[in-house]
């Protein structure tokens, strides 16, 4: 059986490379939340459990001026969350530049597959 062909994954973290640095992981729950207006939808659609999701929550709130998710508790109004307009920015913006950089890179990508055994 042939194996996959490779495929280049470039990862894209700011500001630094610490845990609470924001990259392809936060950008992810990010889609998730904003596509079900949910974190617990959002955590168990990508694997990870609604306290995990909540730091990271927690942690994105943090690292920009204003918060990036916005969540009501449930109850009667049936709580949910929704990103803010701030965090629909960045992660309309975190998404072009990691298009980018794939497109960036996605010649010098074909000629390493070429030296590939």
């Amino acid at each position: 059986m042939a194996r996959p062909a490779p495929q280049l994954q470039p990862r894209l973290r700011f500001p630094h490379a610490g845990p609470d640095a924001f990259g392809p992981g936060k950008a992810e729950l990010l889609r998730h939340i904003a596509a079900t207006g949910s974190i617990r939808t959002a955590a168990a659609e990508l694997g990870m459990s609604y306290n995990r999701a909540w730091q990271l929550v927690t942690a994105m709130n943090a690292l920009f001026r204003q918060p990036l998710v916005a969540a009501a508790r449930g109850g009667g109004t049936g709580g949910g969350a929704a990103l803010t307009p701030l965090g629909e920015e960045v992660l309309a913006r975190y998404t072009r530049m990691a298009d980018a950089c794939r497109a960036a890179t996605r010649p010098d990508w074909a000629a390493l597959l070429r030296l590939l055994k």
